[in-house]
């Protein structure tokens, strides 16, 4: 007489036996068809994501079945897309997969590329400390590789982090004992255009103007350097020249300070948002110094037609946030019952799938076999009832959460003071950022947040530049409504560098001629136009 236990093991056995044979029927290609699917979507990633993703989709599950080589790419590749859609939590698994992998494929260049996300990850956003060993991880790991600058990636992204901290002096010291090395780089001249930045930045921050001088005249020599994309050059150049200026009107030389400012505005449609606002007051504080009325209403007016054309931008979207955020609380309640009702039918599926298999091969067990299956139905319909209550908190939780937000907009409606109105509207985007990206799923949440913001715009862009990926369209948005680069990249928690590349990736995607317009200038006078025909 068979006993329970082996019919039971036996009958798992066969629905084992029949996956296996549906997964070689459906899946027959060997793993050398899906590695190529990997190579595809890295060809893609960079200026088409949805095709990289089905390149990526198109691979069974589990993807280490069916790719014998190539591991680490994939899970690089995937964190990557994770990253556009600001899902930190599956970004930061998908690349300790990379990293796991790497490791196991001997793939050091791929795990120091891995280690040194993981840092930027950790530190330069949350500033956690223990950072510091992938650091030191990612150097080990590019010995071991073939790459030729990974001490540059490493010494570099050191020195970043010691110039973000305000420590200048440990960043020059970092900067100038490599500074040769990155300069005899002549294949890719960036490294030490970035090292001269920052040396150039650090030495005017330490009231050096001599040491900054010395550095800006090297800076200089890079301008035509066709290793190094001009408009990175300009940027680059404006900074320097702002910061300056800005050295010179501490110590009150004025003449020196417009000279600054003079040489600036030649590359004035290279600033970013946060140094064009240092250009305009440091020219309003000048022209008052020197008593000159006309100058000082006539940057005045500039300053202020920036900064109402940013701020009204802001206001518009503070108050058009909170019908998102109602509108997404009753879609939570929704997907919460779908949800439920999904996973009961599953369940009841199973258990039909598991009674006919054993009813079959052992009928006259048929007793003993539905007690199991009752045990497990009840295990599984207490867990989705589980599952059920905590997405009833959750919802209750995201409409007091609305409440509380309609009584913030409202007070910051009547404050009639602009500079103080200005500092709460902040205070309130950031707090909605941060609170809605906790309480939604933050891989889809954050497109569809600020989707609501402005319809128009959204409509315009994705009809005018199909080719855009969901993360150019929101670095678009908010470069629109005026937001600077740091700011970007606190909301989309990456760098600034992060942002900076992928606005320069952006311009060559809408071809824009950058002799003539800057990315903001451009999607500030196009999707004005737009939005007045469209209204």
């Amino acid at each position: 007489m068979i006993k329970p236990k082996l019919c039971l093991e036996h009958s798992m056995f066969f629905v084992c036996v029949v996956l296996l044979f549906f997964r070689t029927f459906c899946y027959g290609q060997d793993s050398g068809d899906y590695e190529r699917f990997v190579d595809s979507a890295d060809i893609y990633i960079d200026y088409d994501t949805k095709k990289a993703i089905t390149f990526l989709d198109s691979i069974p599950q589990p993807v280490d079945h069916f790719i014998k080589k190539g591991l680490p790419n994939y899970y690089v590749l995937k964190s990557l897309i994770y990253d556009e859609n600001n899902d930190d939590i599956k970004s930061y698994q998908s690349i300790m997969l990379a990293l796991k992998y790497a490791i196991h494929e001997k793939n050091y260049e791929v795990a120091g590329e891995a280690s040194l996300e993981l840092f930027s990850s950790l530190y330069y956003v949350k500033k956690d400390t223990t950072a510091f060993k992938h650091l030191k991880k990612a150097r080990e790991y590019y010995k071991l590789s073939d790459y030729a600058y990974g001490d540059f990636e490493v010494d570099l992204t050191y020195a970043y982090a010691k110039f973000l901290d305000n420590e200048y002096k440990a960043c020059n010291k970092l900067l100038l004992d490599n500074l040769v090395k990155y300069k005899d780089a002549k294949d890719d001249a960036y490294f030490y255009m970035f090292a001269l930045n920052m040396l150039i930045s650090n030495y005017l921050a330490l009231d050096d103007l001599e040491a900054a001088h010395v550095y800006f005249k090297e800076f200089k020599k890079l301008k035509n350097n066709p290793t190094i994309v001009l408009y990175n050059y300009a940027s680059f150049e404006a900074l320097a020249e702002v910061s300056f200026a800005n050295t010179h009107f501490k110590r009150k030389q004025i003449d020196s300070t417009l000279h600054y400012l003079s040489k600036a505005s030649k590359n004035k449609r290279f600033m970013t948002e946060d140094v064009k606002e240092d250009y305009f007051r440091l020219y309003i504080d000048s022209y008052r110094i020197l008593e000159n009325k006309e100058n000082v209403e006539a940057y005045t007016d500039s300053l202020a037609v920036f900064e109402n054309k940013m701020y009204e931008s802001i206001m518009t979207s503070s108050y058009e946030v909170n019908n998102d955020l109602v509108n997404k609380g009753f879609e939570l309640k929704i997907v919460s019952d779908k949800q439920y009702l999904n996973g009961v039918l599953v369940v009841v599926l199973l258990l039909l799938l598991t009674a006919s298999s054993f009813i079959y091969m052992f009928f006259y067990r048929k007793q003993k076999l539905k007690t199991v299956d009752l045990s497990n139905q009840t295990s599984n319909l207490s867990y989705l009832k589980s599952n059920n209550e905590k997405l009833v908190v959750k919802v209750q939780g995201l409409e007091d959460y609305i409440a509380s937000l309609k009584k913030d907009i409202k007070k910051i409606s009547t404050i009639r003071e602009t500079p103080v109105q200005r500092e709460k509207i902040k205070e309130l985007y950031k707090n909605v950022h941060h609170n809605s990206s906790t309480i939604l799923d933050k891989s889809k949440s954050h497109l569809d947040l600020v989707n609501g913001l402005n319809v128009n715009f959204f409509q315009v862009i994705n009809k005018m530049y199909p080719q855009l990926n969901d993360s150019d369209v929101i670095i678009c948005y908010y470069l629109y409504v005026g937001f600077k680069n740091k700011e970007i990249a606190v909301f989309l928690n990456t760098s600034v560098r992060a942002i900076e590349s992928k606005r320069y990736r952006i311009t060559k995607k809408i071809n824009i001629d950058k002799e003539k317009s800057t990315l903001v200038e451009y999607l500030k006078v196009t999707f004005r136009t737009s939005e007045k025909i469209l209204n």
